[in-house]
């Protein structure tokens, strides 16, 4: 029944919260998100728990940005607790690191592009250069690649861009910033529906909010499911 295109993000106060949540969805999903928010609330307990106990795949979403010593030695640990995908800006020396970090491991490296909450205004506020944002996306995405990265962090509105570079080819393309027709964007400035985003050329697709605050979170969970499966 589940198809691990479809990843649900635990955006969750806590892991028992996060547990109630997985128990509702069942098989319907097979892959989970767990990010910063979670750390706290026992994260790495739980992608333990949800990886060895419940046969789950596991998406660490910490995006780690440091020098690349401690971005390595991070990545090592990590790789220990027998994950699926962690990821880390996208910058080629921060790759470069964690690519070295997870060895000989299963554990794919995916880069962060430009976040999915983020337009060219808060680029500017943030002194980035110039450019039009989806062109950065690509250039960013294609710089990853070459340092290593398994695959990248983009929104669905660049994923078509970022299949067409040549060194995308076996990459994967993972797309937070989706939500289905008609849901409130909430914090996200970049988004597309599931269809739009697989049509795109993403691999997996991230989607926290409208499943986990769903009146029915499984009947969304397999909403989204048939709509994959429609594209």
């Amino acid at each position: 029944m589940s198809d691990d295109r479809l990843i649900v993000a635990l955006d969750l106060p806590d892991a028992l919260s996060a547990l109630k949540l997985t128990g509702e969805l069942g098989d319907a999903v097979s892959f989970y998100k767990i990010g910063l928010g979670m750390l706290t609330g026992g994260g790495l307990a739980l992608a333990s728990e949800l990886k060895q106990e419940h046969g789950k795949r596991i998406f660490l979403d910490m995006k780690l940005f440091d020098i690349g010593a401690t971005i390595e030695a991070a990545v090592r640990g990590l790789a220990r607790f027998d994950l699926d995908f962690l990821t880390v800006h996208g910058d080629p020396h921060v790759v470069r690191a964690a690519r070295e970090g997870a060895g000989g491991s299963e554990l794919k490296i995916l880069a962060v592009t430009i976040l999915t909450s983020l337009d060219r205004a808060d680029l500017d506020a943030g002194l980035i250069r110039a450019g039009a944002l989806p062109d950065l996306v690509a250039e960013r995405a294609a710089r990853a690649f070459e340092a290593g990265a398994d695959g990248v962090i983009a929104s669905p509105q660049e994923a078509a861009m970022i299949r067409a570079l040549p060194e995308a080819a076996g990459r994967l393309i993972v797309t937070p910033g989706v939500r289905t027709e008609g849901s409130a964007p909430g914090d996200q400035k970049r988004v597309a529906t599931p269809a739009q985003a697989v049509r795109a050329g993403a691999d997996h697709i991230v989607v926290g909010r409208p499943v986990w605050a769903a009146a029915d979170p499984r009947g969304a969970a397999l909403a989204i499911l048939e709509e994959l499966r429609g594209a």
